[in-house]
């Protein structure tokens, strides 16, 4: 499959910004195809240095990093801006993660560049978005998380709130911010268009997006969900008990048949006939009592015994896996979830990227190379600047 045209083959994507948002984006596109420039700092994109290092490189970079040309242009000065526009204008999508404003003052924003390039798709995102009054704001992942409405109903009741120990409103930012890449693409190749437009993503609504019951339940009812710890409010039974190995597996009992073969394979055919439980809305009157049953029939086995007897009776059950148990399960290894590059000779496992395409899959070319590792392809066979030229650009510190 590796000579497979892939969707976005043909496609330029110039990548602006750093951390993770916009960079995410550009490892989809550049997965799926599309040739992605990386515009890093002289100094690279500071992921580069984040946590665990090999050979002065992030092993986490090599992933984020993949299928992606690096130039390095100090866009602090105004030749380095000039060679950024120049670029913009041979692209079809722009990716940046600026904060608001910065673009334009750079003279790069899209009103600026679509007058050389009207078919150019911009996709920009930040924490809250490019209008309103917080546009201006700073916003990292985590604070945008609280602020979109994910953290308040993510922990235990009456404790602090719980913070996913992944920058999930980056990805959350970059996988909206890629999907209406594909949609303005779309629009773009439809008779008489031809026209790029603003794609305009903000890490609080891509959260917000996920709390799509939120709104109507309070608005029509005036609830407020609150933190629910293990379990979903409303939902019963849903939740994760510990077995008697220390190790905890989810169960999801909620279906009205399911329920009953759940009861029945914990002993509770008691619970599995009564019919105040026959429903969601008795199960949740019943909701401590049948939490109860089950942590102490969990409490009793092993989670394979958990497993094992209630996958015989297809009730959805499963385990809590670390990076380790992903890596040795089969599932992941038959869908095909790893991909192994090469750095320096020495083998390492990346995440595959999805979605999953049947006839034009995605794949990794190569890993996260080093900074500015593209410059002479980028300046000299794309913007046709000669030897001397980029030698003058590098002794001036505007590559590196």
């Amino acid at each position: 499959m590796s000579n497979v045209e892939r969707p976005l083959e043909g496609l330029r994507v110039i990548e602006m910004g750093q951390l993770l948002a916009g960079p995410f984006t550009g490892t989809i596109l550049a997965y799926f195809g599309a040739e992605v420039i990386k515009v890093e700092p002289p100094g690279g994109d500071p992921v580069r240095g984040w946590r665990l290092l090999r050979d002065g490189t992030s092993l986490w970079y090599r992933s984020l990093g993949r299928n992606k040309k690096s130039v390095t242009l100090d866009l602090k000065s105004d030749r380095g801006r000039e060679l950024a526009g120049q670029l913009i204008d041979t692209a079809d999508v722009v990716v940046e993660n600026f904060r608001p404003g910065l673009m334009e003052k750079w003279g790069l924003g899209p009103e600026q560049v679509k007058v050389r390039n009207p078919g150019l798709v911009y996709a920009r995102i930040s924490g809250y978005g490019q209008t309103g009054p917080y546009a201006s704001k700073p916003g990292y992942a985590s604070v945008t998380e609280g602020f979109g409405g994910f953290r308040y109903i993510n922990g235990e009741p009456g404790q602090a709130p719980v913070r996913p120990n992944i920058s999930m409103g980056d990805t959350l930012a970059a996988i909206h911010a890629a999907l209406g890449i594909a949609l303005a693409l779309i629009q773009r190749a439809k008779p008489g268009s031809g026209e790029g437009q603003v794609i305009d993503v903000a890490l609080y609504e891509s959260v917000f997006n996920l709390m799509e019951g939120l709104v109507p339940e309070f608005d029509g009812a005036g609830a407020i969900r609150e933190p629910s710890g293990t379990t979903v409010t409303g939902i019963v039974p849903t939740n994760t008990y510990r077995c008697d190995d220390g190790k905890f597996v989810v169960i999801g009992g909620n279906g009205d048949s399911i329920f009953k073969r759940l009861m029945q394979a914990a002993g509770r055919s008691d619970m599995a006939e009564n019919p105040e439980m026959a429903d969601n809305a008795g199960r949740v009157v019943h909701e401590a009592e049948i939490d109860e049953a089950l942590s102490g029939w969990c409490a009793a086995h092993s989670s394979v015994h958990i497993i094992n007897t209630l996958e015989e009776v297809r009730v959805p059950v499963g385990p809590i896996y670390s990076v380790e148990d992903m890596l040795s399960d089969p599932q992941y290894q038959a869908r095909g979830m790893f991909e192994q590059v090469e750095i320096d000779g020495e083998p390492l496992k990346i995440p595959a990227i999805l979605p999953k395409l049947a006839d034009t899959p995605g794949r990794t070319d190569w890993p996260g190379g080093e900074v500015g590792s593209h410059n002479e392809y980028v300046l000299g066979e794309i913007l046709s600047l000669d030897d001397e030229e980029i030698a003058r650009l590098r002794e001036a510190g505007v590559i590196k």
